[in-house]
C-alpha cells in the first residue's frame, strides 16, 4: 500500500515539471528553426509539423506526449 501511495505521489509531482518542460523545448526548436534551419525541406517540413503538434499537446494537457514528440523534432535538428 505504502508503495502505492508514493507511486501515486509521485507521478502527480512529475506531471507540473513535464508541463514546465514542454515551453522551454518549444522555444529550443523556434530558435534553431530561426537561426539554422534544416536545408532539406522535408525535414524541415516535419519539424514544423511535429512542433505544431507538441504545441497542440501542451494546450490539451497532455505534457508526457507533448515531451515525446517535441523529443523527435529536436532530434531530427540535431540528426
Amino acid at each position: 500500500m505504502r508503495r502505492i501511495t508514493l507511486f501515486l505521489a509521485a507521478a502527480v509531482i512529475s506531471t507540473p515539471l513535464f508541463a514546465m518542460h514542454c515551453p522551454a523545448d518549444m522555444a529550443r526548436i523556434d530558435a534553431q528553426l530561426e537561426g539554422s534551419p534544416p536545408s532539406d525541406p522535408a525535414v524541415l517540413e516535419q519539424v514544423r509539423s511535429l512542433r505544431e503538434e507538441g504545441g497542440k499537446l501542451h494546450e490539451a494537457g497532455k505534457h508526457a506526449e507533448s515531451v515525446e514528440v517535441l523529443g523527435k523534432a529536436m532530434a531530427l535538428l540535431d540528426g
